[in-house]
């Protein structure tokens, strides 16, 4: 199989539980449920692939500090390759606040930097032996993108809750071959969509959380595919990751786009089960096995 290189997004969350969102007026909660764990798209990704059996190697910024340490040692047990650059300015870290129905409100506590000295000799090696770059829009990532095309590497991209215009995303949305987003802030996804796809991408998916999720081909075809709705809700935090992940899993394997959005389905499915970043026990025979189970 072919081996992925994800670039950027670890950070060290603590994770908030209410039954709702705060509204605007002042309040007190006299108790919430909290989780601490690792965190962000690059985490996320990694993870889930690892569990696959893709071979991946990730590299992103992380402080000389204990959130740093967590990070590296969960990441270590987990059996992904992680290969990182110290930010001076510390391990990012976010409060998320998540409400019964998968809402969040991210409150971002430090900040990574987004411009810093980075091992370049050790970041362009590792992007020439991987076959597929996955392009996480990380600050610090868009001085990596001169490299990626240096190489030539086939590059996939996740806009996350994208808002259409906004210039920060640009520099990725050019460098990308296939083009994850979220329908959350676009009302008219496939106008936008069409527009990448006329622009000579290789694919664009747009999920739409509980609604399901939205290929356009080459071809111009466009693929839908629902939920699955056996999987309890519990935590919505990684689910995007795990389907992206799910998804190139697929496509790793030689799966068509409509097999691929499936794989991507069952995993975003168990990452909602689970109050981690990707569900615990997901494995290449578990995720084929409920691939029988729902789509044979």
């Amino acid at each position: 199989m072919k081996k992925v290189l994800v670039l950027g997004g670890t950070t060290f969350d603590s994770i908030i539980y209410l039954e709702s969102l705060p509204k605007t007026e002042p309040q007190t909660i006299h108790y919430a449920p909290m989780n601490e764990t690792m965190g962000s798209t690059g985490a996320g990704k990694a993870l889930n692939l690892a569990k696959l059996n893709v071979e991946t190697v990730l590299h992103s910024i992380i402080g000389e500090d204990l959130y740093g340490e967590k990070i590296i040692k969960a990441l270590e047990a987990s059996g992904v390759n992680f290969i990182y650059d110290i930010d001076p300015k510390g391990t990012e870290r976010h409060v998320n606040l998540m409400d019964q129905k998968g809402n969040r409100i991210s409150i971002f506590v430090t900040q990574s930097s987004s411009d810093l000295q980075l091992d370049m000799s050790k970041i362009e090696e590792i992007i020439r032996q991987c076959d597929i770059v996955v392009l996480n829009i990380i600050g610090y990532t868009k001085q990596l993108i001169h490299l990626i095309r240096k190489y030539k590497k086939p590059v996939w991209t996740d806009l996350h809750d994208y808002n259409l215009g906004n210039p920060y995303h640009e520099d990725y949305i050019k460098a990308a071959d296939y083009i994850f987003v979220s329908s959350d802030n676009m009302p008219d996804y496939r106008n936008t969509m069409k527009k990448w796809m006329d622009s000579g991408k290789e694919l664009v998916v747009c999920t739409h959380g509980k609604n399901g999720a939205t290929a356009l081909t080459k071809e111009g075809k466009w693929i839908e595919i629902p939920i699955i709705e056996d999987y309890k809700f519990k935590d919505a935090n990684g689910a995007g990751d795990s389907f992206f992940s799910g998804f190139l899993y697929g496509n790793l394997k030689g799966k068509t786009i409509e097999e691929c959005l499936r794989f991507g389905t069952i995993c975003a499915g168990l990452c909602i089960t689970s109050p981690e970043l990707s569900f615990e026990n997901l494995s290449e025979k578990l995720i084929n096995s409920e691939y029988e189970r729902y789509f044979k």
